[in-house]
């Protein structure tokens, strides 16, 4: 139980009055969030897995900033990012603010069910009462955490998933982009589209940021986008190979030479990652829906039969 003994969550001032949440070590269900204090009012960006975490990072804000959150940011439905939402209303009414797909993923897929457990070594939930985004939109929204100007913005097609959004402050310029970027870990395509993270990850050098919070690992600067996509260049090279040879993706994962993204958390993400890429290969639209349960079983197998590593 030792490997258990995390390092504490910690908030890191990314600028003035703006705050990344980095959980280390950033792998299965232990993601980055973040908050802005404003000189009235608090913006949180994204909640954590779990009722525990979340009820840190709620406690961390208390202490920083005095006053509630008034509003709260999804990047994406995934449970890391959005399990927490309900607990934010503690004090009274949160808007919770998204992509119009990230409120129908999170209905969608519902709270944490036995079936996790067989895929990952589950961690403690606690209560998990789903609450999506109030507040939708589909290509972009902006809000104010009093004079500063937040855009919220969707880059058009499924990358991570169907529904990912950036969060950018363009007077810093500090940009929190969910799990399209990760640093350290390996990007996960499976429930959104390999050509789409190509395009999504390439834009996010259009916004010239200096500072980049990443869905999990640590904060950067432009270098996370450039070794992403790296990454999806390796990707997307390994399954047209695989592809074409007839490798099932579990095999073609099995065969790869992983070089220096060896180093890389979770590398049994490759394996559902090949399955998504395989689906386009064979003529699916991007982020349409495919055999998740299949995947999984495969990313399973990948890591020697093992539930797959989660210390949240």
């Amino acid at each position: 139980m030792a490997e258990r003994a995390l390092p504490p969550p910690r908030a890191e001032e990314v600028s003035d009055g703006v705050y990344a949440y980095i959980q280390d070590d950033g792998s299965w269900w232990i993601n980055n969030t973040g908050f802005i204090i404003g000189p009235r009012s608090v913006t949180a960006i994204d909640a954590c897995a779990t009722e525990a975490r979340t009820r840190a990072l709620l406690d961390t804000i208390d202490r920083m900033a005095a006053r509630p959150v008034g509003m709260l940011v999804n990047t994406h439905h995934h449970g890391d990012h959005t399990h927490g939402n309900h607990l934010f209303g503690r004090y009274g009414p949160v808007t919770i603010v998204g992509h119009e797909k990230c409120r129908e993923e999170i209905l969608a897929a519902g709270p944490p069910g036995p079936q996790y457990a067989t895929v990952w070594e589950a961690p403690d939930w606690g209560e998990v009462v789903l609450a999506p985004p109030v507040l939708t939109f589909r290509d972009a929204i902006t809000v104010w955490v009093d004079d500063l100007r937040c855009e919220l913005r969707h880059l058009g097609t499924p990358a991570h998933t169907t529904n990912d959004s950036v969060v950018w402050l363009p007077d810093r310029p500090v940009l929190f982009t969910g799990d399209l970027l990760f640093n350290g870990g390996t990007p996960f395509l499976l429930m959104g589209s390999l050509a789409g993270a190509r395009q999504t990850v390439a834009a996010l050098k259009d916004f010239g940021a200096r500072t980049i919070v990443p869905g999990h690992g640590r904060v950067g600067g432009p270098e996370l986008i450039d070794n992403v996509l790296a990454y999806l260049t390796f990707l997307d090279d390994l399954a047209r190979r695989g592809h074409a040879a007839g490798l099932s993706p579990l095999e073609a994962a099995r065969e790869a030479d992983l070089g220096g993204f060896a180093a890389l958390s979770d590398a049994e993400r490759l394996v559902g990652n090949l399955h998504r890429a395989y689906a386009e290969l064979n003529g699916a639209e991007r982020g349409a829906p495919i055999d998740l349960p299949a995947a999984l079983v495969d990313m399973v197998a990948y890591n020697g039969g093992q539930r797959l590593r989660c210390l949240a």
